[in-house]
């Protein structure tokens, strides 16, 4: 059965492309031009994955997100200007599963809803779609977890002369560039290499779309552990991952 994605956004020419789009990819839309409206349709008949926008008149996307954690587990993308990195943290923290940035591709929200769907589909112990690769096991790299099942990542910082394990919210984007970069430890990744780790390759986004993911890595992990240095630049060359 295809899922079922519901699309919430003021812009009616958003509404109208993205689920010209999902549907072209096999997916069921249910569209919704206000957060008001929509909130009680979700709540009683719950979508596979809910695409919210942030900014909306009456009820903007955050507070639609904490009204439905409050009545259903829904994933969550949220569509979001490039000013929006305080409604980011906070939508995290609520439970948000993932970021897409206005202007987007569409092909990258695609991506995105697949990548969100496979994590929520491994969660609740369901199957795969036909040719979905099951996450693989837990990787441990010296104070850092990641278990690409439950999507959860971890890092243990010093505290009171002993370590203390702090959960770290990322986005599935910056999972997987995470995931690539712990992969193999001290070795260097490009940027080109981390692009094709994260996003689908007839996907394109500018290369310094990177350097801005690995800011928000950085900054996550220092919430956790103010002196978090194991993400390393080598300018002009890539990023590493420096095992502690």
């Amino acid at each position: 059965m295809s899922a079922t994605i519901a699309l919430v956004d003021d812009d009616r020419n958003i509404l109208t492309s993205v689920s010209i789009a999902l549907q072209a990819e096999g997916f069921t839309v249910r569209q919704y031009a206000d957060g008001a409206a929509a909130l009680k349709a979700l709540v009683e008949t719950p979508p596979d994955l809910a695409v919210l926008d942030i900014k909306m008149p009456r009820l903007d996307g955050i507070e639609l997100l904490r009204r439905l954690r409050d009545k259903v587990d829904v994933p969550v993308i949220f569509l979001t200007s490039k000013d929006t990195e305080i409604d980011e943290a906070l939508g995290l923290a609520m439970g948000a599963d993932d970021y897409i940035g206005k202007p987007f591709s569409q092909r990258l929200l695609i991506e995105r809803i697949r990548a969100v769907l496979r994590r929520a589909a491994s969660r609740k112990g369901l199957p795969l779609g036909e040719g979905e690769a099951a996450p693989g096991p837990a990787i441990v790299r010296g104070r850092l977890r990641m278990d690409p099942a439950r999507h959860r990542v971890s890092w243990a910082a010093p505290t009171g002369g002993g370590m203390t394990e702090g959960d770290v919210a990322l986005t599935v984007t910056e999972f997987l560039i995470l995931e690539a970069l712990a992969a193999r430890p001290g070795f260097v990744k490009s940027r080109d290499q981390l692009m094709d780790a994260a996003y689908h390759d007839d996907v394109y986004v500018d290369d310094r779309t990177i350097d801005s993911h690995i800011k928000r890595l950085r900054k996550k992990f220092r919430v956790v552990d103010p002196a978090f240095k194991a993400i390393e630049t080598l300018y002009g060359v890539g990023y590493r991952f420096n095992e502690e």
